[in-house]
């Protein structure tokens, strides 16, 4: 994808030549002389500021389809009679959408615009979380979370475009609010499922389908966005930016590599967190109850720090830095989780939820390793995509693990020994560089 194909995204878009096929999602620069009208102006103040609405709202409803359907999970299957092997299909499925549907994001951008797409996308999960519960059969239940979920996948990949668009000068303190959003949308949707379902009348169906009014209101503010850009770039044939193409292959940047090793190393750390941890501490004598707050706690650690380490990231000239120290802590709650898990179980919980942070850390890299709008969205759907498939058999391998071995000795070896890697490849993507000088 050329530059030109998200040269009038966001504020940065520079003076108009002729195009038909821009995307219509960002504000015009109003232009100088009797053309400019007094409500772009207006547009032009007011725009951004929705823009930031649309990041938080959409950050929200990137992972309660998911975490909603694990607190119910049990529920679920017995209600719709679910075998064990689906349901733990069921826990694959996120991943394997993520890199089907994430690696179409930039074609969808170039012919509809990131806005335009991260609408359809908020669409989609509103429909997708709606329907599922009530659509009968497991089939009909994995392919309406299929529809949210690859809402989210296109999502996923254009939020760091939309930011690096509209506020290129504040990559970090953006990144850091959308990371932000995203931890305590994950953090909610974990925390209330089961007390809503509660109140709501028990039924899982009512505690399932409820998030989607949540998806509706994100779709809200991008509608307008996009009806303001279309309106701002009048009928076809009107003029546009088209910005000199700086040819980026990048399948031959050892940065986009990088980045994408990285990506699916912290994303298979993370699943194997959320999806193994309390039982760690069960099987070591801890309480359900106190294992799932610990996990709570493990997740709600990201809140704070996924708004503070972006910003952090985006004044280093080398975030190499920053992922050694993840990497640290990650390595420090493995060998506490070796050696003493009941013990200093809430050390280890705050330890993990450290080191999980490394995700919001791969989001500000991808928008800081491009020049360009263009580039930041073949870099991130790559490094999502090539990044979500790497974490598919890290929590399968660790089930097996822990059945064949009859113990956590060796599941947890494995994680420590991933965790190795991560810091490797987190020190090659943090080193200054742009993927147009590679690739």
């Amino acid at each position: 994808m050329a530059d030109d194909d998200l040269a009038t995204l966001g504020p940065t878009a520079g003076p108009r030549t002729t195009s038909t096929d821009q995307p219509a999602d960002g504000p015009e620069r109003p232009q100088p002389g009797p053309e400019a009208s007094p409500a772009a102006g207006r547009a032009g103040r007011w725009l951004p500021r929705l823009v930031i609405a649309g990041l938080v709202l959409a950050a929200l409803n990137l992972r309660p389809a998911i975490t909603s359907l694990g607190a119910l999970l049990e529920e679920v299957r017995d209600g719709l009679g679910m075998s064990g092997t689906v349901a733990g299909l069921l826990t694959s499925v996120p991943a394997l959408c993520f890199a089907a549907f994430g690696i179409a994001a930039p074609r969808l951008a170039r012919r509809w615009g990131p806005g335009a797409v991260v609408c359809t996308g908020m669409a989609a999960i509103t429909v997708g979380v709606a329907v599922r519960p009530y659509v009968g059969g497991t089939g009909g239940f994995l392919a309406a979370s299929g529809l949210a979920l690859a809402g989210i996948a296109v999502s996923n990949v254009l939020m760091p475009v939309v930011i690096k668009s509209w506020f290129p000068s504040r990559v970090g303190p953006m990144t850091g609010l959308y990371s932000m959003a995203l931890a305590l949308g994950t953090s909610l949707a974990a925390a209330l499922t089961v007390p809503m379902t509660g109140a709501l009348g028990g039924s899982w169906r009512t505690g399932l389908a409820v998030w989607a009014a949540l998806a509706a209101v994100a779709v809200l503010p991008w509608l307008v966005v996009v009806r303001q850009r279309r309106a701002a770039a009048g009928p076809a044939g009107s003029t546009a930016a088209r910005p000199a193409e700086t040819p980026v292959r990048i399948t031959a940047s050892p940065t986009a590599w990088a980045l994408a090793v990285f990506f699916g190393l912290q994303a298979t750390a993370a699943y194997i967190t959320m999806g193994w941890m309390p039982q760690i501490f069960r099987d070591a004598g801890v309480s359900a109850g106190t294992a799932g707050v610990l996990l709570a706690v493990t997740m709600a650690m990201g809140v704070p720090l996924s708004f503070v380490l972006p910003r952090l990231a985006s004044r280093m000239r080398h975030q190499g830095p920053l992922a050694v120290l993840l990497g640290l802590c990650g390595l420090a709650g493995y060998a506490g989780l070796w050696l003493a898990p009941a013990a200093g179980a809430w050390a280890w919980a705050l330890l993990m939820g450290i080191s999980n942070c490394a995700f919001p850390l791969a989001l500000t890299m991808i928008g800081m390793r491009s020049t360009s709008s263009a580039g930041v969205v073949k870099l991130s759907a790559f490094a999502q995509s090539v990044g979500y498939l790497i974490s598919i058999p890290g929590p399968l391998l660790v089930g097996t693990l822990y059945q064949h071995s009859g113990g956590w000795g060796l599941p947890i070896a494995l994680m420590a020994g991933l965790m190795v890697p991560q810091i490797a490849v987190g020190v090659l993507a943090g080193r200054d560089r742009r993927i147009e000088d590679e690739g």
